[in-house]
């Protein structure tokens, strides 16, 4: 198993909806463009993209409406796992037909004690009906969340089956453990876990990066992390991006992640999150923004990003305006 690739941050990117729970588009590549200004890949349609409550055809567009933009296909890694086969199948083949850089694709869930036949066959039968040398496949292990997980077996099964095709792995198992044994039984094979807290036992066992919902917010702070590893300051820049994700998680992530952008852009409409997801309550909002506040967290030029704020005067009342929908 041989891969060459740099360390990357993916941020599975919040996404943006109007007051009629409509996707925000150009709200979505505007943001989209900011973390890649501060040099993070894009994993939309993850987790915290809110994916499952989107469309098939919403997902479909967003990417074209990314590509059109603008966006490098290469920073793209779409989400494009889905319970049904045929919908996996076609959100695949679009994001390899676009020369995505990769896909991550969640196991069929809501069925639970899958076994590793039925998953190789579900993964096997996409990548043999998209049937593009482009694409290349993130497997995607949550199984809190899909109650599907995804063994060590299996990883080793589909790679010897596809070593071209499926170069990789997000481990959101929260099982340290689990990391480190795929980090040391599949090496080459591009490992990322879920947490930016975790890097610093990761990257000396050959972690790709990152995929985190905190890239949402420091993007610059994780992507200098890896840049710079091996290099004085590490432990500092470790802690401070530990620091900050544990302020973000005590809160339900979507909810607080969308706070936090809302505070920083100025927009209170990020705090919008589609049910059955509720925004974050202001108490609990007032409390996360002052624990950032004590890290003397930022977010560089963030308030460009407002749709809202046009004039200097306007600021403090769209920063604390209520979101449509909460």
């Amino acid at each position: 198993m041989s891969h060459t690739y740099e360390r990357r941050v993916f941020a599975p990117v919040i996404t943006p909806f109007k007051g009629s729970l409509a996707i925000d588009t150009p709200r979505f590549a505007a943001f989209c463009r900011w973390l890649i200004g501060q040099g993070a890949g894009l994993a939309v349609f993850g987790t915290n993209s809110e994916a499952n409550s989107l469309s098939l055809a919403e997902r479909r567009e967003l990417l074209d409406y990314l590509i059109q933009d603008g966006i490098d296909p290469f920073r793209l890694l779409p989400g494009t796992g889905a319970c049904a086969l045929p919908d996996a199948i076609e959100l695949t083949a679009h994001a390899a037909k676009l020369n995505c850089y990769g896909v991550l694709m969640l196991p069929p869930f809501y069925y639970t004690s899958i076994s590793d036949d039925g998953l190789f066959r579900y993964y096997a039968e996409v990548i043999e009906a998209v049937g593009s040398s482009r694409l290349r496949v993130f497997l995607y292990h949550i199984p809190q969340f899909t109650g599907v997980p995804i063994s060590h077996a299996l990883i080793e099964r589909l790679v010897a089956a596809y070593p071209r095709t499926v170069v990789g792995i997000k481990d959101s198992s929260g099982d340290w453990s689990n990391t480190e044994t795929m980090l040391q039984r599949f090496p080459g094979f591009q490992i990322f876990p879920a947490s930016e807290a975790l890097l610093e036992r990761a990257l000396p066992l050959g972690a790709a990066g990152c995929i985190s919902a905190t890239a949402n917010i420091q993007p610059g702070g994780i992507a200098t992390l890896l840049h710079e590893w091996g290099t004085p300051g590490d432990a500092g820049r470790q802690a401070r991006v530990s620091a900050i994700r544990a302020v973000a998680q005590r809160q339900p992530m979507i909810a607080a992640l969308k706070h936090v952008v809302a505070h920083f852009t100025l927009d209170a409409a990020w705090r919008t999150v589609r049910p059955p997801l509720t925004c974050l309550g202001d108490a609990e909002g007032a409390a996360l923004i002052a624990q950032l506040t004590a890290l003397d967290f930022s977010m560089p030029a963030a308030e460009r990003l407002s749709a809202v704020c046009r004039q200097p005067r306007d600021c403090a009342a769209a920063a604390s305006a209520p979101a449509p929908g909460c």
